[in-house]
């Protein structure tokens, strides 16, 4: 990195790690809606479930290296895109596949996840944050391991929502 000054570094960090923190709120209220919906997709609810453990100990993480560095979140961001992931997922909810286009969401939001963190792993290695890159790297790893679920997941849920729209049930979740 060009001979960036420190503090401006830092700054960057910060705000990179204020914006995820708000991006894991994000999360939980899209997961949150999906599972107050899900009915004939128990196995797609258990990872949601699963995940959402892990995005509560992401947050945990974020908010542990804010107080290392003397900052915290913001909760204006956290609160709008709460707002907004809630908005996204109950956006789905007339449709017919409802759950189709959830899991379509799912998929965007974790890569979106996956470019934020490493992103983030990237500007606390240039600004001399190497505690903070660790934590950050294993949510990177799950982050990634939630997005591959996802995508190889894919190909079931598709053939049980037409299983189950062909035999006349509810299929939209």
């Amino acid at each position: 990195m060009a001979s960036v000054p420190s503090s401006t570094a830092r700054m960057i960090f910060v705000t990179g790690l204020q914006n995820v923190h708000a991006v894991e709120h994000q999360a939980l209220a899209l997961i949150d809606r999906q599972l107050d919906r899900l009915t004939h997709y128990p196995e797609i609810a258990e990872r949601l479930r699963s995940h959402r453990l892990e995005t509560e100990d992401q947050i945990r993480r974020v908010e542990d290296i804010l107080q290392s560095l003397g900052e915290r979140s913001s909760s204006i961001k956290d609160m709008a895109l709460s707002m907004l992931g809630n908005l996204a997922a109950l956006s789905h909810v007339p449709a017919q596949d409802e759950v189709l286009k959830n899991h379509f969401v799912n998929a965007a939001f974790e890569n979106y996840e996956i470019a934020s963190y490493t992103a983030l792993i990237a500007l606390g290695e240039a600004g001399g944050f190497p505690s903070a890159t660790a934590l950050l790297g294993d949510t990177l790893k799950e982050e990634i391991a939630m997005a591959a679920w996802v995508q190889d997941s894919l190909p079931d849920l598709t053939r049980k929502y037409v299983d189950l729209r062909y035999g006349g049930r509810t299929a939209s979740h």
